[in-house]
């Protein structure tokens, strides 16, 4: 696809260098809206206007949504108003909304100018409620039906007022604002005859969402019962908007990304790797690492404390590396599956005693299967092959204890924290990979030391 886009966006170029203006056009009207935008998105600036002017009314407000803010914003600077009026009368509410939250305060002016009154109140309407909520994604755009009109009134109403709406295959039963219920134009179409009324069609188990429920549980209820929209309600019930699976898709790739982010120790950040700046890239990696320099202190502290025992047994050294890696390892892992399922609301903090008991159950298998292996890479390596003078039997059989014991933390805490991290209200991502492991360096490094120091004598002996 990307050498399709490359492709197209090189034949554009030649064909406007030599003006073939009727000839591009044909090209932009058989291509879908979002590889327009990929295609707008190689092309100089200044060009943007000439080729946007190109589209037809229709296909250029959807390829105009498809792209990225920063080409809106400078399309938006180079077009006029009245072009810019065209645009946003094509635009559904949810769409103009999402364009607005992007654009300075100058340019959203000149679109609430542009814009009709319906939609300017609309869009302050949906601007008002708390971001990543329910009300801030949806659209005030659906088929609105009710219960006493028959099934042929409503496929007349459909047929009127359907070209406005976003979606109009599910429409919504409100009866003095109340949502009573949904009927899908599949039950319309195939009603026993077109007298009868819609409440006799139409479906009453609602599955609906408040204006303040979080984004992504929205995103979560359509997947679990497939949904193409759902309806938004306030505290009253009186239906106020439906969010389409379009968005919900765009809800989860941001949650995700987000999450992806937080994860690898990153400020979460809304643009796209290639149009952010090293200065922003700087932003966005400095605090964590930052922060994580400074608690890499405390296993700085341990070594410093261990350091005159170390002196002593030169040869435990080389295994730090192994031991603090596999502790890391571990405690991601536990952590990265734990904070999924929190994602996918499979786990509660209720169940935070059954997520212990396992993860302690499956560090048991994991810490002797890699405490035996690094037994035996430390005897056949390092001991008979190598033949490191100060490796022994004890030295081998005081790294794999440590082994052992470090997995069984490292799962216990990778498990812990996320849950522990919701429950007062952050993220889980927070404590995921980069924070979980330097919680484990400093944990591994204490079991070490504290099997070296226990079993000093032996070792002396030994060595």
């Amino acid at each position: 696809m990307a050498e399709h886009t490359v492709t197209v966006e090189n034949t554009l170029q030649t064909l406007l260098n030599e003006k073939k203006y009727t000839t591009i056009r044909d090209i932009l009207v058989t291509m879908n809206p979002a590889d327009i935008a990929a295609v707008f998105s190689g092309v100089e600036t200044e060009k943007l206007p000439l080729l946007f002017r190109l589209l037809p009314k229709e296909l250029a407000a959807e390829s105009f949504v498809e792209m990225e803010s920063d080409e809106q914003e400078a399309l938006i600077r180079g077009i006029s108003d009245s072009e810019l009026r065209q645009v946003m009368d094509e635009l559904y509410v949810d769409d103009a909304v999402d364009i607005v939250e992007e654009m300075p305060a100058n340019v959203v002016q000149r679109i609430l100018a542009q814009s009709n009154p319906e939609m300017r109140k609309e869009i302050n309407e949906i601007l008002q409620y708390p971001e990543n909520s329910a009300g801030s994604v949806m659209t005030t755009e659906y088929v609105k039906l009710t219960p006493k009109m028959t099934v042929g009134d409503a496929i007349l109403r459909i047929r009127r007022t359907g070209v406005d709406k976003e979606t109009i295959y599910t429409c919504y039963v409100l009866e003095n604002r109340l949502l009573v219920g949904t009927v899908s134009v599949k039950s319309l179409l195939l009603a026993q005859n077109d007298l009868q009324a819609v409440e006799t069609v139409m479906d009453t188990n609602l599955i609906t969402v408040t204006t303040h429920t979080d984004q992504e549980e929205v995103a979560r209820t359509m997947s679990k019962y497939n949904l193409l929209a759902i309806p938004v309600v306030d505290g009253d019930n009186r239906m106020v908007g439906i969010v389409t699976f379009d968005d919900a898709m765009d809800v989860i790739e941001e949650e995700t990304t987000e999450d992806m982010e937080i994860m690898a120790g990153m400020t979460p950040s809304d643009k796209t790797y290639l149009r952010s700046s090293p200065l922003e890239l700087f932003r966005h990696r400095i605090p964590w690492l930052s922060l994580l320099l400074i608690s890499a202190t405390f296993t700085g502290l341990i070594l410093t404390n261990f350091e005159d025992k170390l002196s002593r047994m030169v040869c435990l050294t080389a295994f730090i590396p192994m031991l603090m890696d596999t502790g890391g390892n571990s405690g991601s892992q536990s952590s990265v599956t734990v904070i999924r399922a929190l994602s996918l609301g499979e786990l509660e903090f209720s169940d935070l005693g059954r997520v212990i008991w396992k993860e302690v159950r499956t560090a048991i298998l994991c810490g002797l299967a890699l405490a035996a292996l690094c037994f035996a890479k430390i005897m056949v390596v390092d001991y008979l092959m190598l033949r490191t003078e100060d490796v022994t039997v004890t030295v081998a059989l005081v790294v794999s204890l440590t082994m052992a014991v470090t997995v069984l933390c490292a799962k216990i805490v990778g498990c812990t924290l996320p849950m522990l991290a919701k429950k007062v209200g952050f993220d889980p991502a927070v404590m995921a990979s980069p924070f979980i492991t330097t919680i484990v360096d400093a944990l591994s490094l204490l079991v070490y030391f504290g099997f070296a120091t226990a079993m000093l004598e032996q070792l002396r002996t030994a060595l």
